[in-house]
C-alpha cells in the first residue's frame, strides 16, 4: 500500500505545480499565429489567472500572489506583441 501511495504522489509531482487541493489547468494550448507567440502568451495569461483565482479561493494568498505575478508577466508580453 505504501508503494502505491508513493507512486501516486510521484505521478502527481510530474503535473503542473499548484496549491494543494487545486486541480491543474487542463486547457489545450493554442497554436501560434504566424510564429508571433501571441496566442501562447494569451494561453499562459489565462492559465495563471485561473490558478491565482483558485489559490485565492482556497485561502492561499502567497500562491495566489505568485500566480498573479506570472499572469502579469504574460499580460505584458501580450501587450508588447499587440497585433
Amino acid at each position: 500500500m505504501r508503494d502505491r501511495a508513493h507512486q501516486q504522489s510521484r505521478h502527481r509531482a510530474g503535473n503542473q505545480r499548484a496549491a494543494p487541493g487545486i486541480a491543474p489547468f487542463r486547457g489545450t494550448r493554442p497554436r501560434e499565429r504566424n510564429g508571433s507567440g501571441f496566442a501562447n502568451a494569451q494561453w499562459h495569461y489565462h492559465r495563471y489567472l485561473a490558478l491565482a483565482q483558485a489559490a485565492s479561493l482556497s485561502g492561499d494568498t502567497v500562491a495566489a500572489q505568485n500566480f498573479y505575478q506570472h499572469a502579469e508577466h504574460f499580460f505584458r508580453t501580450m501587450r508588447g506583441q499587440d497585433l
